[in-house]
């Protein structure tokens, strides 16, 4: 299903076949948050937003307009672990594409003057960020969560150190993680994996990779230690409702566990009515207009949490039917027909998601980014099938401990 190269210069390729005319393809880099630096928080993302404002062979007009032109779109966005670049186009664009991937990753020059101008837009997309208290306290739990690592690290930065930087920060940045054994070229598509791989071979010979310092040059950051008391903290923000956090550390995404554990938070507050905490919270109390669950997965760590805003004089209550939902399945195992109606429910869920092709694609290149292999839906559902009632039971009791929680309120 997969088909996988390696060039000369370290760059791997991976090409999955599609269906239709419209082909989704990017290059995903192993460069994040937690590859900064201590003094270049925010630089992976403000180097990101800099490599569509030119090249040594394309302006930032040009850039910006080379799959437009053909009704193609080109986007790009910063994670934690990773910074990914993709394009979609029609088949017979897919070599447009692929030189414009290459040219703005390899050969960008991040103009001192374009710079001047992009990180007022930064910090403008920061300040749009602190007004929504949904996601921003997101970030202040990793913070919490792992202290003193690049992991807690936002992945914006803040506006004081943005506009310390200089052209010369992103060229070092660039050089020593823009580098083609740290990329991963991937195309999910109706095209011929011989023609990609030859359009690639023949635009990777425009570049001089001699100045880059390779993939062991690079900072990644020990795996955090998250704290050894865990907390209630309380911030006072100007907002109509409380907005809640509470969760704990988890499991690194090659963690045989994290299957579980992601099973058990789609069960709880996953994206049907019909999850435990909807019901809980919203349908029979009426307490909260939204309450979810979520687990994130690293390389090498991970945590789960559930977050809803409810008004202030309710969060007491919400914490407690929480904790009673958390409480029904780590007392005892699960019952079999509660487990297949859950693993029907999440298949049917994947299943769907699988028709969003450009997400498919993602996934398929961070995988093979980090781990070097790929995973079908196919094989994905082997392994939910294998799950147990005991796995389940065992990994709620090591992650839905009270003595784990950290809990974070906006009031």
């Amino acid at each position: 299903m997969f088909t996988t190269y390696t060039l000369p210069q370290g760059l791997r390729v991976v090409c999955a076949p599609g269906q239709t005319d419209v082909v989704y393809l990017g290059i995903a880099i192993d460069a994040g948050t937690r590859h900064e630096l201590p003094s270049e928080s925010g630089l992976a993302h403000f180097t990101e937003h800099m490599s569509f404002k030119g090249t040594s062979r394309r302006s930032a007009r040009q850039v910006i307009s080379a799959m437009e032109r053909v009704g193609g779109e080109l986007n790009a966005f910063t994670g934690k672990e990773e910074t990914v670049y993709y394009c979609t186009c029609l088949r017979e664009h897919v070599a447009c594409a692929i030189d414009l991937l290459l040219d703005i990753t390899l050969s960008s020059t991040y103009p001192q003057e374009e710079m001047n101008r992009e990180v007022e837009v930064v910090i403008d997309e920061i300040e749009s960020y602190q007004d929504q208290p949904s996601e921003l306290i997101f970030d202040e739990f990793e913070s919490l969560l792992f202290p003193a690592h690049p992991l807690g690290r936002t992945i914006l930065g803040d506006a004081e150190t943005l506009r310390t930087f200089r052209s010369d920060h992103m060229k070092q940045f660039a050089r020593r993680l823009y580098h083609p054994e740290r990329m991963v070229l991937y195309v999910l598509g109706n095209v011929e994996p011989e023609k990609v791989l030859r359009g690639v071979e023949k635009n990777m010979a425009r570049y001089d990779l001699s100045t880059t310092t390779g993939k062991l040059q690079y900072h990644h950051g020990s795996t955090p230690v998250p704290p050894r008391e865990y907390s209630h903290y309380t911030h006072k923000k100007d907002t109509h409702q409380a907005h809640v956090v509470i969760g704990a550390p988890a499991f690194a995404a090659t963690d045989p566990r994290q299957l579980h554990l992601y099973f058990l938070s789609n069960l709880l507050g996953g994206p049907a009515m019909s999850s435990r905490l909807n019901l809980a919270l919203r349908e029979r109390n009426g307490l909260v207009y939204t309450v979810e669950s979520n687990c994130v997965a690293y390389t090498d760590t991970g945590f789960w949490s559930v977050y809803y805003g409810c008004d202030a004089k309710d969060r007491a209550r919400c914490r407690r039917l929480v904790l009673q939902e958390l409480a029904r399945l780590t007392d005892k195992p699960m019952p079999q027909r509660t487990l297949d109606a859950a693993r029907r429910q999440l298949k049917g869920q994947i299943g769907i998601s699988y028709d969003n092709f450009e997400n498919v694609a993602i996934g398929m290149a961070k995988r093979f980014l980090h781990y070097g292999k790929t995973l079908s839906k196919e094989q994905l559902f082997e392994r939910l099938d294998a799950i147990t009632p005991d796995d389940l039971l065992q990994t709620a009791q090591f992650v839905f401990s009270p003595d784990k929680f950290l809990t974070l309120e906006y009031v």
